[in-house]
């Protein structure tokens, strides 16, 4: 480690300039505003033609930023797009009124997108048709970088020494038109990004973990889409207490059943029916309406109609045959849980304990989450099942064959080789 890593434990008080001495009242922190005021929200082929020659014309990486309406609509799709580049500006487009942005996208490529969180909002830019080349993910270079708060408002006070807007966060985007308070936030929300970044980078590089990052960013916009999830209606909340077979043919049906009422009506699901609802039914197996209604979550708010559709969702499950029921959920590929290691495997188990503590003290010393130094699930993998032999080359196949970084490769090897080795 270099003695840069070492000194870097107070990154937020030294970027701000220092504590101020007891006896001196800390000065205010200025609330951020937009340098150019609200832009016009573009919701037409004319207007959004205007916006992607500007960008197209501007010079430096490029700030971008997604709302989604999550908890109020279907899906994760993006309800507005906001931007900020140097000879630009800054832009929020509608994605309603222009749902199509591949134009934008490709007057874009090859310029570095500052996103925060990139991995949040990078689906639902794809589906409008703006994919990134060159990333820089401002949330992840704070966790490199050791900052113990890395949210957009947080990170910009801690490093900037401004304020950003509070409290529109998670409001419904879909709303039309967008109130100019939620306008002036989500505009506030590229104001500072390239100042940011170039803050963090500097930061990152005087820590020595520039390069990290840069692999960080490479493989976040390499990425393929994420493939469908298989059996999502397993992922229901309180899933853990359906055992049966039949209880869990129940979940899947009424699942099924709510999430093509979600789709339909372009609403969240938890909004048409909780999850706490549908574990309920399945444990209870209502014989009819009746008791259907009785059951918490179907109460008399809920119309006839309604009952009567959850209700055949439920005799559906119970009249099939035995062959078509569900298995209890499969266990997932790979070691099992890390609980039961020391009964189906005491010596993975040993081994999980020595290369957790390594991993751990690592870092610590580099001042970042561990699960950003190496994923927990690929320590599990390497320790539940090591390389034969055990040599450098070894595991650090085995950790890339996970997909570990090349630098998580050359941080973490030396230490799981050392913790696999002594437990051998």
């Amino acid at each position: 480690m270099t003695d840069a890593q070492e000194t870097a434990a107070d990154t937020s008080l030294r970027t701000t300039g220092g504590a101020p001495p007891d006896d001196v009242a800390p000065a205010p922190i200025p609330l951020l505003e937009p340098r150019e005021g609200i832009p016009p929200v573009v919701a037409t082929d004319d207007a959004l033609a205007g916006v992607i020659a500007a960008f197209a014309a501007g010079t430096g990486p490029v700030a971008v930023d997604a709302e989604r309406a999550s908890g109020y609509r279907y899906g994760q799709r993006a309800y507005l797009v906001q931007l900020r580049r140097e000879g630009a500006g800054s832009a929020l487009i509608d994605p309603v009124g222009c749902p199509d942005l591949s134009g934008l996208g490709e007057a874009l490529t090859g310029t570095e997108w500052i996103l925060h969180a990139a991995t949040q909002d990078l689906p639902c830019l794809r589906d409008i048709g703006m994919i990134p080349t060159s990333i820089f993910d401002t949330e992840l270079a704070g966790r490199l970088a050791g900052f113990p708060r890395v949210g957009l408002g947080a990170i910009v006070e801690n490093v900037l020494g401004y304020a950003l807007e509070k409290g529109h966060s998670a409001v419904d985007w879909s709303t039309r038109p967008l109130p100019e308070p939620w306008l002036r936030y989500a505009a506030l929300d590229v104001e500072l990004l390239v100042d940011l970044r170039n803050a963090l980078e500097e930061e990152l590089d005087r820590q020595g973990k520039l390069e990290w990052a840069q692999e960080e960013f490479d493989a976040i916009a390499s990425a393929p889409p994420a493939p469908p999830r298989k059996d999502p209606w397993r992922r229901t909340s309180g899933m853990h207490k359906v055992r049966r077979r039949r209880q869990i043919a129940v979940v899947r049906e009424l699942w099924t059943a709510r999430d093509q009422v979600a789709q339909r009506r372009d609403v969240s699901p938890g909004k048409v029916l909780g999850d706490a609802a549908i574990i309920e039914a399945a444990l209870a197996l209502p014989v009819n309406v009746q008791a259907l209604t009785a059951l918490p979550g179907f109460g008399h708010r809920m119309g006839r109609r309604q009952l009567e559709q959850w209700q055949a969702a439920v005799d559906r499950a119970k009249s099939l045959p035995e062959a078509e029921l569900p298995q209890p959920g499969q266990q997932p590929a790979g070691p099992p849980p890390p609980r039961s290691w020391a009964d189906k495997d005491p010596a993975a188990a040993a081994r999980l304990s020595a290369a957790r503590s390594a991993v751990s003290g690592l870092a610590e010393r580099l001042r970042m989450p561990q699960e950003n130094l190496i994923t927990p699930d690929t320590v599990r993998r390497v320790c539940w099942e090591p390389p034969t032999p055990l040599t450098p080359d070894a595991v650090e196949g085995a950790l890339a064959a996970h997909g570990a970084r090349r630098w998580q490769i050359e941080q973490v090897a030396p230490l799981l080789l050392r913790a696999l080795a002594a437990q051998a």
